[in-house]
């Protein structure tokens, strides 16, 4: 999901790209589905509050804040673990709502639409994914995720959106959402995200990493510059550990607007995401505010209207 290797977003389809689009309509390439460490307790997630207390107060990102990335031979997965200043109930009654969900994912620079719908096997988020730029929608890549909220009591609640498949031969994609009450108002969260991919989305990950995504970096440090600065990591963990924190400032940014007025909370929550973005330029930075706001107030609207 976020068009993991950016060319499309970009629009330079090379012959490569479109040798990769017949592989994967030929080959069929899939893979199985990304693991997720089965830890999804309130015990564990209080432990790991526990194990990460030092991390969260002493890190560059400038909030009580880890991150994680690991890599398959089939898959990405990147964690994000936060201490926010919202009570439990907040965070609950706010990501206890597909629709919810839609006014969070559209924050995100690559989602170009969100609609929560009833299916017949449960509620079903439909995601059109696509371009950092505006375009039509019917240009963008739809995504049908699975929501199911798998507990949701006032002492743990665990959120699950999961989508079987995805564009170029990506599959089994799957935002996890988990939050234990730590007390004092706060509240502990951890954040999966994690896809699949066979042989075309390597083979496009491989070309999109050894051309525009080049200089792309994520978060975690691997050493120092010869001019001392930090030097992060690349490749396909710095692409996972970029979207997993993009979704991450989108709920963040969404907490936050639910204290201002109803006809105010979309504007503070576009002004919110671009703002923390900014925190991270060398990881985050695609387009300039004013480009970003007019084009996600127009998805906004795009988005409303289809209800």
């Amino acid at each position: 999901m976020g068009y993991v290797w950016k060319r499309f977003e970009e629009q330079q389809l090379t012959w490569l790209v479109r040798l990769i689009l017949v592989l994967a309509v030929f080959t069929g390439a899939g893979a199985a589905f990304a693991s997720v460490p089965d830890d999804n307790s309130a015990a564990s997630l209080h432990a790991k509050h526990a194990a990460l207390a030092n991390r969260l107060h002493d890190n560059p990102f400038k909030r009580a804040l880890y991150l994680d990335s690991s890599e398959t031979s089939s898959g990405l997965k990147g964690d994000v673990y936060t201490l926010v200043d919202y009570p439990m109930a907040r965070v609950s009654a706010a990501l206890d709502d597909p629709a919810h969900w839609c006014e969070v994912l559209i924050l995100h620079i690559n989602t170009k639409h969100c609609r929560a719908s009833a299916g017949r096997n449960g509620n079903v988020l439909t995601v059109s994914v696509g371009r950092k730029t505006a375009q039509p929608l019917e240009d963008a890549y739809p995504i049908e995720f699975a929501y199911r909220a798998a507990s949701v009591t006032p002492s743990y609640l665990e959120i699950r959106l999961d989508a079987e498949k995805g564009p170029m031969s990506t599959s089994n994609y799957r935002i996890l959402l988990q939050a234990v009450p730590i007390g004092k108002g706060q509240t502990f969260m951890r954040l999966t995200y994690s896809y699949d991919y066979g042989l075309a989305g390597r083979l496009a990950m491989k070309s999109y990493l050894a051309t525009i995504g080049s200089d792309k970096v994520g978060f975690t440090p691997v050493g120092r510059q010869s001019n001392g600065e930090p030097e992060y990591i690349g490749g396909v963990r710095g692409v996972v550990e970029r979207n997993t924190m993009r979704y991450y400032l989108a709920i963040d940014s969404y907490l936050a607007s639910l204290s201002s007025p109803p006809p105010l909370q979309i504007q503070r929550r576009l002004q919110s995401w671009y703002a923390a973005t900014e925190q991270y330029p060398r990881q985050l930075y695609e387009i300039e505010r004013t480009v970003y706001m007019d084009m996600k107030r127009s998805e906004y609207l795009r988005q409303q209207a289809s209800y």
